[in-house]
């Protein structure tokens, strides 16, 4: 099985394919993962403005649809739009109707190339921005109508949980499993019993980590996205900075020890701006990089700490994570290392760095089992949901 999918959830026009072979012990092989990054455009903004999103997801995803093909060795030319009446071009047209200059792409697109050898195909439905979402769900739809191919809805979250999936074998022992999903739009801790049974136990009530990170890095006068920044400059710092001397730097560490799950990162922000107003040392290379190893650990602490807890109340046998923060080298090692000094057994998984960010080959993981356990979906049925929950 071939499957094509798409995710535009953000300000990554993102397409893959991936092949899988056997149903029991499914092998995934990854034909082409593509993705064309927004950020120097959002850069200047210090965070995603949704409407040049959308606007760059139109003029991308033909692009990279066609590179994505070419690398599968699935892109041909041929017939194309001869072998359909007007009849199709006008339902095209209509599925595109809000995309008028995506319309006239993909219909030169289609003009061109025969139909692919795709058997299945898969789109990021939500959670995400709703401008952008409907870019790469609208071009889904367009394509599993015109090429007769069943298509699936996915959840973003989930697709960021099932990146750790690709390479790993699903196995029924590794459950139940507390998810760690942390990124720039959600930090969510959910309680995973089996595929397709989840429960959130809790999630941020201000800003995401991710998001936090944006914020510090700018009021350090770094550049976007924040979370890279920041670990850049907590690297280059060292104890022997220390000689040189510095206010005193303690950041909160907030809701750390709260009897709930939830995540509040606002405060932290706020202690940054306060911190870098009054000080005097402000633009010196030593505090933005001792700020910056500060802001990060002050997270890593909390995400931490909220999921050991969660491991423990619930007696689960895995730690899963997912999402663009999850490829910080820091809070991978103290996840390693906190996991090591328990006194029980844990399952650590957490995907390569490629797939952390956003991309398309998680949505085709998540789109292999969602199509096994429930089937397929008319291309007239698949709506965005941009506060999609997983549950």
């Amino acid at each position: 099985m071939k499957i094509l999918a798409i995710d535009t959830s953000c300000d990554d026009t993102c397409i893959a394919i991936v092949e899988v072979r056997g149903r029991k012990k499914p092998q995934f092989k990854i034909l082409a993962n593509v993705v064309s990054s927004q950020i120097k455009i959002h850069q200047k903004y210090g965070g995603v403005y949704p409407a040049l999103a959308k606007r760059e997801h139109q003029r991308n995803l033909i692009p990279v649809l066609k590179e994505a093909l070419k690398k599968a060795k699935l892109l041909k030319e041929g017939k194309g739009l001869k072998s359909k009446s007007e009849k199709h071009i006008l339902t095209l047209k209509e599925i595109l109707e809000r995309e008028k200059y995506l319309f006239q792409k993909v219909k030169s697109f289609l003009k061109r190339y025969q139909k692919p050898a795709i058997d299945l195909m898969a789109v990021t439905v939500g959670p995400g921005l709703e401008p952008c979402l409907w870019q790469g769900v609208n071009f889904a739809r367009a394509l599993s109508f015109f090429w007769e191919i069943p298509i699936v809805p996915i959840n973003h979250i989930e697709a960021h949980i099932f990146a750790n999936f690709l390479d790993k074998e699903f196995k029924a022992d590794l459950f139940p499993a507390i998810c760690l999903v942390v990124s720039g739009g959600h930090t969510q801790l959910i309680l995973m019993k089996d595929f397709g049974k989840y429960k959130i136990l809790g999630e941020t009530r201000d800003d995401a980590a991710g998001e936090c990170f944006d914020k510090t890095a700018r009021i350090l006068g770094l550049e976007y996205p924040g979370g890279p920044a920041i670990a850049e400059q907590a690297l280059q710092f060292s104890l022997k900075n220390k000689r040189q001397k510095l206010p005193p730097l303690h950041l909160p560490r907030p809701m750390l020890y709260s009897k709930n799950y939830d995540f509040s990162f606002s405060g932290l922000k706020t202690a940054v701006l306060y911190h870098h107003q009054e000080c005097s040392l402000k633009k010196s290379k030593i505090y933005i990089q001792a700020m910056a190893k500060e802001i990060q650990q002050a997270i890593i602490d909390v995400l931490i700490k909220k999921t050991i807890k969660a491991l423990k109340d619930y007696r689960a046998k895995t730690i899963i994570l997912g999402g663009g923060v999850a490829s910080n080298d820091e809070l991978r090692r103290e996840f390693r290392l906190n996991i090591l000094n328990l006194k029980f057994q844990v399952n650590f998984l957490v995907p390569a760095k490629n797939l952390c960010t956003d991309n398309a080959v998680m949505v085709a993981g998540a789109g292999y089992w969602n199509f096994i356990k429930r089937g397929a979906k008319n291309y007239k049925e698949i709506k965005v949901n941009a506060n999609l929950r997983i549950s």
